[in-house]
C-alpha cells in the first residue's frame, strides 16, 4: 500500500566519506567516516564495525567495533596501529592509522547501526599509500580548493539532514491521521452494514 512505501523512504541514514584517501609511507593518516540519522545516539544500541580488505573481492577483517564501547580489535595486520579518532557525541567514527605502511592499502568499510533506524549504513574507503608526495606547488591549490568545497558539503549535508527529519515527522504525523480517519470510517460501515441486515 501507499502507506508502507512512504515509511520505507522516511527511514534513512546517509554515512558520509573521503571516498580516496592517500596516504605518505610512515606517517599517520586519518580515514574519516560519520553518518546522519534522525535518531540520537543511544550507546546501548548503537552498533558499528571497522573492518579491512586487500582487494575488493578479499576477506574483509574486522579491526574495531562498538558495542557498548569502542573496542579496537588487535589483529596481526595492524597491531596496535589503529586508534578510535572519532566522537559519538558528533556522530564522528573517524580511525586514525600510525605508521602507514605499503600494505595499509586497500578497502576500509565503516558499518554503522543507529536503531531504531532501520537501515545499516556503509561507507567505503580506498586507501593508497604513496612513499612520496606531489611538489608543494599543486598540493596547496588542492587543499584549498578540498577545504572549500568540503565546507559547502557539510552545508549541503546539514541542510539535507534538517529537511529529511522534518519530513520524516510530518509524514508520520500523517499516517496517524490516516489511521484515524480510517478507523471512524470502519465504524460507521459497520453500523450501517447492521441496520441493512434487520
Amino acid at each position: 500500500s501507499n502507506r508502507e512505501r512512504s515509511t520505507s523512504t522516511v527511514y534513512s541514514m546517509d554515512v558520509l566519506v573521503a571516498q580516496q584517501i592517500n596516504a605518505l609511507n610512515g606517517t599517520m593518516v586519518r580515514i574519516s567516516c560519520s553518518f546522519t540519522s534522525c535518531y540520537r545516539l543511544d550507546p546501548t544500541k548503537f552498533a558499528m564495525n571497522w573492518t579491512y580488505q586487500e582487494t575488493v573481492n578479499g576477506t574483509e577483517e574486522m579491526f574495531m567495533t562498538f558495542k557498548n564501547k569502542i573496542t579496537p580489535l588487535r589483529t596481526d595486520h595492524f597491531g596496535d596501529r589503529v586508534k578510535f579518532a572519532g566522537n559519538l557525541d558528533k556522530n564522528d567514527l573517524s580511525i586514525t592509522i600510525s605508521d602507514v605502511q605499503l600494505t595499509d592499502e586497500g578497502i576500509y568499510n565503516c558499518y554503522v547501526r543507529n536503531p531504531p533506524d532501520r537501515i545499516q549504513g556503509h561507507g567505503i574507503i580506498q586507501l593508497s599509500v604513496v612513499t612520496e608526495l606531489p611538489p608543494p606547488r599543486d598540493s596547496t591549490i588542492a587543499v584549498a580548493i578540498g577545504a572549500s568545497i568540503g565546507g559547502m558539503l557539510a552545508l549541503v549535508i546539514l541542510s539535507m539532514v534538517v529537511v529529511k527529519c522534518v519530513r520524516r515527522h510530518k509524514k508520520q504525523e500523517l499516517i496517524s491521521d490516516e489511521q484515524k480517519m480510517e478507523e471512524e470510517g470502519k465504524t460507521d460501515g459497520e453500523g450501517g452494514t447492521e441496520e441493512g441486515t434487520k
